[in-house]
């Protein structure tokens, strides 16, 4: 098995080791869909932390619905049957479902909410309130919960406060041409994030109604459509006609009525004259061609701006002779094709190969550069008009439709209040509905409701992290017991796959430098000096292979520290060695004496 082998298995054991202790868990929620509205109570699977019990308004207030009472809501709520108009039958039906059931997550085990179950389907679905807001010396606030429990692709959860007339009696017939007083809500589609307030003012000249749009927020909302947890919406509109739009109790918008709406709630008291005509003689441009100014005589218009390169070479590699396109010599005309029909057929053309690698194919004709002496057509220099008169405008008029509403707080009462709907997702979940007169209302049944709501879902968030640190910081021995849970498979992956057995480490050694030795190597060794007649017959390559062995071992373990150092001492140890062995040659060939290398050397095993 090879070193390269070896290290992949130690890698992939230890990734495998790792991953043994991560454990997945996933889970899916299916949607249900049917054509009435369903009462389906879902028990949370977390205890919750914090007592709730279903809110009661402290104080006066015109609805105030949580849906936690499911005979109550079905007295009090009303699918719409009417339909659409001007829409094909079957797009114009109300048959989205409506749902009461508990929140897929982070919700408590008896709190109830309505819940949006379809998607790409009109839904609506309203109820009366328990007495019509009139709009005279005290507020209006409108404050509910919304949760896009799957996230917002596309549609709104806007709600509407319907106008207390004739036609929002019968709440079956409610539909998108149902008069409302105002509309507030999300809306989202695509990257448009909205949150609208539009109210219809109705004009005192002539009884019509014109909605009036809101500015855009000034902060941020679209944490609210992705996050998949509930926020709280409220509305308060001033009998000062001031506003204020507030998200999670924080305000993202406020202005004034009259001045922060599209179009505005009052006209201009001038128009412009729609009978009035721009004199033919009036002058609006503000420069002219100088009149006294005359083209230089040695302008000249017929030059042309592209002039050939006179100095151009055509290269030595272009190929006159050679097409650029040449018909495709691997094409083949089809079995059916009728040349009477389809014309005479002829191969598709495709690029000349001889053309590649070469400057160019073809007939050579010199580049066009700029021409130096192109001014192009002569235009006199502009001055100012001397006879300017500005830009014209129509006169102003009277606006015979103007008038002055000083307070639109006073709009239209309100005496219901719905859902009506269309949406690209699914199970949006509505909850603690409160339309007051009090702000102080509003906040306390905030309190008993979405607070209660906020306050569990942030002690579950911390569950992961916060609540296991206090835990530990009550056992301190238990940091020691996650240094270990976290450093030893980090270690275990360090050491598999950075760490190199001993043997690698001195094959990798030896094949790196060879010179790192005071051992002979081959490329080292002298050229024996010829035998004299009376020496032995021994063989001296084995005798000093032998030698080279027994120093080896002893001088690895003193190669780390002594590299830079032996490479001196190789070379007087080579010298040395080297004359030695030319003075035991010299005293052998005069005959006096044995060998003398002999007496250091062990002898041959047979």
């Amino acid at each position: 098995m090879t070193a390269n082998t070896k290290y992949s298995l130690k890698c992939a054991l230890a990734i495998i080791m790792i991953f043994s202790a991560i454990q997945c868990v996933s889970s899916d929620d299916d949607d249900d869909d049917d054509n009435d509205v369903f009462v389906e109570v879902e028990q949370s699977k977390s205890e919750p932390n914090v007592d709730y019990t279903s809110p009661i308004p402290s104080g006066d207030f015109h609805l105030a619905e949580n849906f936690d009472d499911i005979s109550s809501f079905q007295k009090k709520w009303v699918p719409s049957q009417a339909k659409k108009e001007g829409i094909d039958e079957e797009l114009a039906k109300y048959d989205g479902v409506w749902s009461v059931e508990s929140p897929q997550r982070d919700g408590f085990k008896s709190d109830l909410g309505l819940v949006l179950k379809s998607k790409a389907k009109h839904a609506a679905i309203a109820s009366k309130l328990d007495k019509p807001f009139y709009f005279t010396e005290k507020p209006l606030v409108v404050q509910y919960e919304v949760n896009f429990q799957e996230g917002q692709e596309c549609g709104g959860a806007y709600l509407k406060l319907l106008s207390h007339t004739k036609e929002t009696q019968d709440l079956k017939q409610f539909y998108d041409k149902s008069p409302y007083t105002i509309m507030f809500g999300p809306d989202k589609c695509g990257n448009d994030y909205k949150l609208h307030f539009i109210f219809r003012h109705k004009n005192p000249n002539n009884g019509t109604y014109e909605e009036k749009h809101c500015k855009k927020p000034k902060e941020r909302i679209n944490e609210a459509f992705e996050d998949k947890k509930p926020h709280l919406y409220t509305l308060i509109v001033n009998p000062d006609n001031t506003f204020l739009i507030k998200v999670d109790h924080k305000i993202v918008n406020e202005g004034n009525l009259l001045e922060d709406f599209v179009p505005p709630v009052n006209p201009e008291s001038e128009i412009d004259d729609p009978n009035d005509v721009k004199p033919k003689n009036w002058d609006e441009r503000e420069k002219i061609p100088d009149p006294e100014a005359q083209k230089p005589d040695d302008w000249d218009e017929s030059a042309p701006a592209k002039i050939i390169d006179s100095s151009a070479v055509k290269p030595s590699d272009w190929l006159d002779n050679e097409p650029l396109m040449i018909p495709d010599p691997d094409a083949e005309k089809p079995d059916d094709w009728d040349a009477d029909m389809d014309g005479e057929w002829e191969a598709p053309l495709v690029e000349n190969p001889r053309c590649d690698g070469v400057s160019g194919c073809g007939p050579w004709s010199p580049p066009l550069i700029d021409n130096p002496a192109y001014k192009g057509k002569w235009k006199p220099p502009m001055i100012e008009n001397p006879n300017y008169q500005g830009k014209w405008t129509p006169r102003k008029i009277p606006n015979p439709h103007y008038f002055m509403d000083p307070l639109p707080f006073k709009m239209t009462p309100i005496s219901a209040v719905g859902f009506e709907l269309w949406s690209m997702s699914s199970s949006i979940l509505f909850d603690n509905i409160l339309i007051t007169d009090s702000v102080d209302v509003a906040l306390d049944y905030a309190s008993k409701s979405y607070d209660l709501k906020k306050k569990k879902i942030d002690e579950d968030a911390e569950s992961l992290f916060i609540r296991i640190l206090k835990y530990s910081n009550e056992r301190p021995y238990l940091y020691a017991v996650y240094i270990v849970a976290v450093g030893l498979p980090i270690a275990l992956l360090f050491v598999f796959c950075c760490g190199s057995t001993k043997e690698e480490k001195s094959e990798t050694q030896m094949n790196a430098d060879p010179k790192k030795t005071d051992a002979l190597t081959p490329d080292d060794q002298p050229t024996p000096p010829p035998k004299a007649k009376n020496q032995l017959d021994i063989p001296e390559d084995n005798v000093e292979v032998e030698e080279e062995e027994e120093e080896e071992e002893e001088e690895e373990e003193e190669e780390e520290d002594d590299d830079d150092d032996n490479d001196d001492d190789v070379e007087e140890k080579e010298e040395i060695s080297t004359v030695h062995e030319k003075e035991d040659v010299k005293k052998t060939e005069s005959g006096q004496g044995d060998v003398p290398s002999l007496k250091k050397r062990k002898p041959l095993k047979e």
